[in-house]
């Protein structure tokens, strides 16, 4: 079955343009991003430091994303991100020139990653409105497979390519990419794409805009559970990535390489769901799919990984906890695109961005602080217990295979009590 049409594809043109060089652009941002990141461990040997640029870039998101939704909806979506795309691209000149000069410094880099961040919280709004004023909502399903399509394929491809460019060319040809790959993007959205602006006459302030899109949310109580259904779910899959390197490396059977290998599933898994979704007919129930989905993958992939010792079945839990996950997130993509208005996406967006996403941070403080100070004190203290060591084993490990009982367990109970306030909520219309 072809994925797109001829009919399609004439239909979906903006679209296609759209999405598909600003893939190239996140690309090629990822890219630098990897690289900077092994630059900087090269000049400091902390994974601390590193982790830092991770955060800098995160925090302005999670922080300021309810504010940027609110700016996003008063201008012309167009012009937002073309703003953002050079402003961005002006920071990764500044880092080449600093480079270039010799006085590229760690404080800079943090510094640049929290403007990019900021950036971001404005861009990403802004492009979901976008999406939606250039597709028709027919295709809303099929084109979320192929948006989760490019993700997945840029979380595989983008470590290797910036390994090998910055092992070739170094920073160089790393920004070289990086600058290339933004003027294929604005050229494309500037000269290519025609994105219909909305009409509003709201001139409230930033705050009273903001308000409203947390009224929405309030007044639509069906959307902000499912939200706050998210914001746990990704609370959950945060603290098992922080688990995951604690648990396979220390093994006699893990490793770095095996590490690789069990991470890289995740995203083979994730193109294969995202090639399904596109592919497959409108369901009668999304919210039931989405449901049902990560109760499946918080249900079965954290007892599997918990209870085995074979690198095979940990590729296969992987595979088994994140095949399902286009076809969710295709699913909440066409709930929330269908049942926002579009005068109020922006702002409502963005409130999304907030409460969905804030929990990863705390996901990943969690995980690996439980791992490090709880569940691995106690399996050194009570492991050798018959029971302890048949399921978790024995030795440094032990605890992270521990918490990822702990993980599916907390992640069934997230899905239990979603169920229940789900069927409270009345549908939408």
């Amino acid at each position: 079955m072809k994925l797109i049409n001829k009919k399609e594809l004439y239909e979906l043109k903006d679209f296609l343009i759209l999405w598909s060089t600003q893939s190239v652009s996140q690309l090629g941002s990822s890219i630098t991003s990897f690289a900077l990141t092994l630059w900087l461990y090269e000049k400091t040997g902390s994974s601390l430091s590193t982790a830092a640029l991770t955060i800098c870039s995160y925090a302005p998101y999670v922080l300021m994303s309810i504010f940027a939704g609110a700016l996003t909806d008063r201008f012309d979506k167009k012009k937002t991100m073309l703003g953002c795309d050079v402003f961005a691209a002006v920071c990764t000149a500044v880092i080449f020139v600093l480079f270039r000069s010799d006085r590229l410094m760690v404080w800079h880099l943090y510094a640049l990653n929290v403007v990019s961040g900021l950036m971001n919280t404005v861009q990403q709004p802004a492009s979901e409105v976008a999406m939606t004023l250039i597709m028709p909502e027919k295709y809303y399903q099929k084109t979320s497979g192929l948006r989760s399509l490019s993700r997945s394929l840029i979380s595989i491809s983008n470590p290797l390519i910036a390994t090998a460019l910055y092992s070739f060319s170094g920073l160089n040809g790393v920004i070289a990419v990086d600058i290339s790959s933004f003027f294929v993007a604005f050229t494309a959205l500037l000269f290519l794409v025609r994105i219909p602006e909305t009409k509003t006459d709201k001139k409230e302030s930033v705050l009273v805009l903001a308000r409203e899109g947390l009224e929405f949310l309030r007044d639509t109580p069906l959307i902000m559970t499912l939200i706050l259904f998210m914001s746990g779910v990704n609370l959950a899959a945060s603290a098992f990535d922080a688990a995951l390197p604690g648990y396979v490396l220390p093994n006699p059977r893990g490793g770095k390489a095996v590490l690789g290998i069990v991470t890289s599933c995740s995203g083979v898994a994730m193109i294969v769901g995202s090639l399904a979704v596109s592919a497959l007919p409108k369901p009668k129930n999304r919210i039931r799919i989405i449901y049902w989905t990560m109760l499946f993958s918080l249900g079965t992939e954290n007892f599997l990984l918990a209870f085995s010792r074979s690198p095979l079945l940990w590729c296969v839990g992987q595979i088994i906890g994140w095949i399902l996950v286009p076809i969710m997130d295709a699913n909440l993509d066409v709930v929330l695109r269908t049942a926002i208005p579009v005068d109020l996406q922006g702002r409502v967006y963005a409130c999304r961005n907030t409460l969905q996403f804030f929990t990863i941070p705390i996901g990943l403080f969690a995980g690996g602080f439980m791992v490090d100070n709880v569940c691995e004190p106690f399996m050194r203290a009570y492991g050798d217990l018959p029971l302890l060591k048949m399921l978790f084993g024995t030795g440094k490990g032990s605890g992270a295979a521990l918490m990822m009982l702990l993980l599916g367990v907390f992640g069934i109970l997230i899905c239990v009590v979603t169920g229940k306030k789900l069927k409270k909520c009345q549908p939408l219309s």
